[in-house]
């Protein structure tokens, strides 16, 4: 039983490892040639921090434990917003003020809503997989477009006391609002170091070696705990993996609060969750059907869902995610896991 700890928490170390070293090594490369800092976050940082959730969902449906790849997507989602914008939340307040934040959000409500949809048609097969790939190659163009049509210029800060967010109210001083830092980049701001072409090479190369070994550690030791304890692979994936490999966008939102830009803390929780539903999903469904049953019907994705639902007042207008806000996000991922662990176990229950 320990063995299986030991496989399980050594392979989350090596996907968050690995993950953190193919983005680096990603973003110096692009930033060597040129590439826009835009380009970098919108497609090597957005698959750097959604690495883990792909190996693992893709391993474990080539292991034939469907559970674990579409929980583990699923439950991240969760986690991302309940969980990962709750606890930052409790050191300051988050404003949710970018440009773009709006767009993608209706863009995150949308990929959700259709997941939820699908999954009561059928399984998630070839043609769901497709669909996926192609709203997500439609969702990064619009991205690139909208980027070259409305280019970030960082206000001077002389004219913080005009910024729109303090002259409307929405966010006050202790809400943090940072004239000139907040970015309209889904996963962060990106200012990779200048490293050497030997460098960058090392670290891409043991991030791409160092993913699939840990996806496979993480999917034989979290079905080895699922056996000893008699649960669903659907609830190991829900859980102790969908937090797991969401423990990059955790790192990522917490530095981005002490430094207070507020918009790499929502940016990355709602990129992520776009990226998780559509590349994620999408991909995995092409390999291998993924079965979707009574429980995911009838409680994880609504609360998927839900989770989403309270996101949206607060983003949708400008808003922040006070300590409060925070605290009532918090405690619903508790009830939740408290909710699934309670009767998760039972086959069919919910």
């Amino acid at each position: 039983m320990l063995e299986m700890y030991l496989y399980l928490a050594g392979g989350l170390l090596i996907l968050i490892v690995c993950g953190d070293l193919l983005v680096a090594g990603a973003a110096s490369l692009a930033a060597r040639y040129g590439l826009s800092p835009l380009l970098i976050a919108l497609t090597i940082v957005a698959f750097g921090t959604s690495a883990p959730e792909l190996l693992v969902s893709v391993r474990a449906a080539l292991s034939g434990v469907p559970g674990i790849a579409i929980g583990n997507v699923v439950g991240s989602n969760i986690a991302n917003i309940l969980l990962i914008l709750g606890l930052p939340a409790l050191i300051y307040p988050i404003c949710c003020i970018g440009r773009t934040v709006p767009h993608n959000m209706v863009i995150m409500m949308g990929a959700s809503v259709l997941l939820v949809v699908l999954c009561f048609v059928g399984p998630l097969g070839f043609w769901q997989g497709i669909l996926f790939l192609v709203l997500l190659a439609c969702y990064l163009v619009y991205s690139g477009w909208d980027a070259r049509k409305n280019p970030y210029s960082p206000p001077p800060l002389a004219a913080a006391d005009e910024a729109p967010s303090l002259r409307e109210g929405t966010c006050d001083a202790f809400g943090a609002v940072q004239t000139g830092l907040a970015h309209d980049l889904p996963h962060g701001d990106i200012n990779p170091p200048k490293l050497s072409r030997r460098v960058i090479a090392i670290k891409i190369l043991v991030g791409i070696l160092g993913l699939p070994l840990g996806a496979r550690l993480v999917v034989d030791g979290g079905t080895g705990i699922a056996e000893a304890f008699h649960v669903s692979d659907a609830v190991i994936g829900l859980s102790l993996i969908a937090i797991g490999t969401s423990l990059p966008e955790l790192a990522t939102s917490m530095m981005a609060v002490f430094r207070r830009n507020d918009d790499v803390v929502v940016g990355n929780i709602i990129g992520s969750n776009i990226m998780n539903i559509l590349a994620i999903l999408g991909v995995t469904a092409l390999i291998a059907p993924l079965p979707v049953t009574e429980d995911f019907l009838n409680f994880h994705l609504w609360v998927m869902l839900g989770a989403v639902v309270m996101l949206l007042p607060v983003t949708m207008t400008g808003g922040r995610i006070g300590r409060g806000t925070g605290l009532v996000f918090l405690a619903a991922y508790f009830a939740y896991l408290y909710a699934m662990f309670s009767f998760g176990h039972l086959p069919g229950a919910i």
